[in-house]
């Protein structure tokens, strides 16, 4: 197995459908959120929503550049959401993230052994093998929060 197909795996495992390290994944773990959950905000913590739009937002920018694209996105705009008016959005929301994610790990399983260590975008960032070790531990980080914000929710 390449190292492209193993970090592949990881990012599936946290997103889509491993329950190694968390027991869940977000795609099991937002199945159930309603509109309202994801738009509530508790205690002053970010909402499922807006953490979900961020992972997404982290996803697409990073997909650019695995289908050859410039890197565009901005740590500054990652939590621009717009705002999420009813079950409608939330679940376009979700589904968006969800096909993302599948995308993500289509290509991040066909990088090659020899791109995989090549600088990502420049070399301030470090190769793409650092930089898909952090994708996948920051999406790890917020899907804690977001395990947490919906047991707290439901309390």
């Amino acid at each position: 197995m390449t190292q492209g197909q193993q970090l592949a795996k990881r990012f599936e495992e946290a997103l889509l459908n491993g329950k190694w390290v968390t027991n869940t994944n977000y795609k099991e773990l937002l199945s159930d959120v309603t509109y309202k959950e994801a738009a509530t905000s508790y205690l002053g913590l970010n909402s499922i929503g807006l953490l979900t739009f961020h992972i997404n937002y982290y996803v697409l920018g990073v997909l650019e550049v695995l289908k050859g694209g410039e890197l565009g996105i901005r740590d500054a705009y990652s939590f621009d959401m717009p705002p999420l008016e009813n079950e409608k959005d939330w679940n376009t929301l979700r589904e968006n993230f969800i096909d993302n994610a599948g995308e993500f790990k289509e290509h991040l399983s066909r990088l090659s052994e020899e791109v995989i260590e090549q600088p990502f975008v420049d070399d301030k960032y470090g190769n793409y093998n650092r930089n898909m070790n952090g994708m996948i531990e920051h999406c790890y980080y917020h899907l804690g929060q977001i395990v947490l914000i919906k047991k707290l929710l439901r309390s």
